[in-house]
């Protein structure tokens, strides 16, 4: 690829849709677009200069109503050759986004293993070795999707929607529930970090995600955040086949 290529890489994600554009090499610029922005998205990616690379975690037809406003991109799938060695037993069904943040870490992680946690519509820990490449990992559902399922599944139980941290005892119901999605999350992701610690000598995690912001996670010094990226490792993927 040459340095002055400009590249827009497009990550649509269950609850949004993000789109970077790196110019000579560089990420030089993100912007986001809800689902109600699609219109916004139109007019963002009017006809962009450059060549544009996509990734999906979305349904068939959602992904091509959104490809279809770039004839032009080349889809990022499963299908695609990886600059990592893929040990998962069913890679039809791996979340592209899951090989994106995978990349990612194989292409910066120093330690033998390194273990990304993407916190956004699902909480999603994936593991990497230096040598073995990606291996695996857990999926849960985040913030929203418990809040919803509370609320589909009860008769009595509001739909809540805050994500600020609070005290781990509710003094109502609306507390209550807000403890147990936000505090309950919490103590899943640092009780996963240590069982990865006791596993893994030779470790290093990255954090990334919408909803990772909403949690204090990063007071240890084996944590690093980047918010893009999913982003960067699709462009990873994206130079590995230009």
């Amino acid at each position: 690829m040459q340095n002055t290529d400009t590249v827009y890489i497009i990550d649509i994600g269950n609850s949004s849709v993000k789109v970077a554009r790196y110019q000579n090499n560089a990420l030089f610029h993100v912007q986001r677009f809800n689902d109600d922005q699609f219109e916004h998205l139109k007019a963002f990616l009017h006809n962009p200069t450059g060549r544009i690379a996509v990734s999906s975690v979305r349904a068939e037809d959602e992904t091509i109503k959104i490809l279809e406003l770039f004839k032009e991109s080349i889809l990022i799938s499963s299908n695609t050759p990886f600059p990592i060695k893929i040990n998962y037993t069913s890679k039809s069904t791996l979340g592209i986004d899951r090989v994106c943040n995978a990349v990612y870490l194989n292409s910066r992680m120093k330690t033998e293993h390194a273990v990304s946690i993407d916190i956004g519509t699902c909480i999603k820990f994936d593991l990497v070795n230096r040598e073995k490449g990606y291996l695996g990992g857990s999926i849960s559902p985040g913030i929203r999707l418990r809040y919803k399922s509370l609320n589909d599944y009860t008769g009595k139980l509001p739909l809540l929607s805050n994500k600020s941290s609070l005290d781990i005892v509710g003094t109502d119901t609306n507390s209550s529930i807000q403890s147990g999605v936000i505090n309950g999350i919490t103590a899943e992701i640092s009780g996963l970090m240590d069982e990865y610690r006791s596993r893994y000598s030779s470790l290093t995690f990255f954090m990334t995600g919408g909803d990772a912001k909403y949690f204090d996670l990063l007071a240890k010094n084996d944590i690093f955040a980047d918010e893009n990226l999913t982003l960067s490792g699709l462009y990873e993927i994206y130079k590995y086949n230009a």
